[in-house]
């Protein structure tokens, strides 16, 4: 579990930070194994989606998110240099659960099971 926790970890310090304040609604919150909570914000003037992850290592916020439709699913992607992160808003047999999927160089990192908030 080390080696899949290590790259957000890394990641937290090096990101851009992205504002979620009263300009900003959540559209998604989550929280997933190993104690990462996700919420997925959408900013009410320019419709740009911000991602923030809280887990025991440190926090990651992202900006400029997109937003896809896969087979009846919400995915929510964002991006931090050669590191990916894919938000699954439910799958097709629970609409309460939820995935969490990290890649760098388009290969997978980790996933991680979530539960909506």
């Amino acid at each position: 579990m080390l080696l899949l926790a290590l790259p957000i970890s890394v990641l937290v310090n090096f990101s851009l930070r992205a504002s979620a304040d009263s300009t900003a609604g959540i559209i998604l919150s989550t929280k997933c194994q190993d104690g990462n909570n996700i919420n997925i914000w959408q900013n009410y003037n320019s419709g740009e989606l911000l991602y923030r992850a809280t887990n025991p290592n440190g926090h990651l916020s992202l900006g400029k998110g997109t937003k896809q439709a896969t087979e009846g699913v919400r995915v929510y992607k964002f991006r931090n240099r050669n590191y990916q992160y894919w938000v699954w808003d439910g799958t097709l047999d629970s609409p309460q659960s939820g995935t969490l999927e990290v890649y760098k160089n388009n290969r997978i990192l980790m996933r991680q099971t979530c539960r909506k908030n």
